[in-house]
């Protein structure tokens, strides 16, 4: 898959040169990017980078069987894998998928305390047990949502610059039109943007074809939501729940195509209410696959203070 420079990259090495940094938690939807940018990160910054994924390695969930102190989860990390070097002050320890193991979340402060090791937590999902996160980690934690790649991100994945970009930037400050041509190259890339998405491994997919949409693997999308409608599944304990998440989620597409100035729930189901609806939709705005777009009585700074919650749409996460 190729490279994608990524706004993360960015965000990352501030944090690391931050001198006041504290383990950070980075949320967000399944296959947008997370683990490969954290790897690289790691591998690129540190000496030593310990990556431990709780689905892939269950047996490191007994780590904290001893507390939570730093000496103790570093002594019993060391016992199930003798070949981890731990470097004061060069070493980044990275969980991986932290929505199997939430209680990870109970380290953080000791390894802020301690600060020898940085630490870095990931997972999809995440929304999902957030508050039980939140509750065991607040004052010694820092947040990063991270989302599919934005329309900036995928023209640098098309190879633009700094420079071409940031003319674009300038229009949008002046508030003066594109020139023709600036229009209608940019006009072309946004319709590939939203015919590939902005999942990485789709728009990889369409680099490596030579930008061609017609050598496109479209399939690549397909597997996505069907990986969002199996985590569905395996994370809703109710089966009827599951059923209704799946039926909001697969809506929207249709309701982004009709007229309707906000999403119907009588769309989904005859004489459906949002009010059965309402813990399905939260469940599905907590794992960051949906944005929920709210209407504004009145186009002013800030806009939440103009915020009318009864009308919104909903959009699928990866543009």
């Amino acid at each position: 898959m190729a490279e994608l420079k990524r706004k993360i990259d960015i965000y990352l090495k501030e944090w690391k040169n931050s001198k006041n940094r504290k383990p950070l938690i980075i949320k967000g939807a399944r296959q947008i990017g997370k683990t490969t940018s954290i790897e690289k990160f790691g591998r690129e910054n540190y000496k030593s980078f310990i990556e431990i994924n709780y689905i892939s390695m269950p047996q490191y969930k007994q780590i904290f069987q001893d507390g939570y102190t730093t000496e103790n989860i570093i002594k019993n990390i060391s016992l199930l894998n003798s070949e981890y070097k731990f470097i004061p002050g060069d070493t980044l320890i990275f969980f991986d998928e932290m929505q199997e193991y939430p209680d990870t979340a109970t380290s953080l402060k000791f390894f802020n305390e301690d600060g020898r090791f940085d630490v870095i937590c990931s997972g999809s999902l995440m929304g999902i047990n957030y508050n039980q996160i939140h509750s065991n980690s607040v004052g010694n934690k820092e947040d990063y949502t991270m989302r599919s790649l934005d329309f900036e991100e995928f023209l640098w994945a098309k190879g633009y610059g700094e420079e071409q970009i940031e003319s674009l930037y300038i229009c949008m400050k002046e508030v003066k039109p594109l020139t023709n041509i600036q229009f209608d190259v940019m006009m072309n890339n946004f319709k590939d943007y939203l015919i590939t998405g902005g999942m990485p491994e789709s728009v990889s997919n369409f680099i490596e074809n030579d930008c061609d949409i017609m050598k496109y693997d479209n399939t690549i999308k397909e597997n996505i939501i069907s990986a969002y409608i199996k985590d569905m599944k395996n994370y809703v304990k109710s089966e009827a729940e599951t059923i209704k998440i799946e039926k909001i989620y697969k809506s929207i597409p249709t309701q982004i195509a009709n007229e309707s100035r906000k999403f119907q729930f009588s769309k989904i189901e005859k004489n459906s209410r949002s009010r059965d609806y309402e813990e399905p939709l939260s469940w599905l705005e907590a794992s960051n696959l949906v944005l929920t777009s709210y209407r504004v009585s009145r186009p002013l700074i800030p806009l939440k203070g103009y915020v009318d919650f009864d009308f919104y749409k909903l959009f699928i996460n990866d543009i």
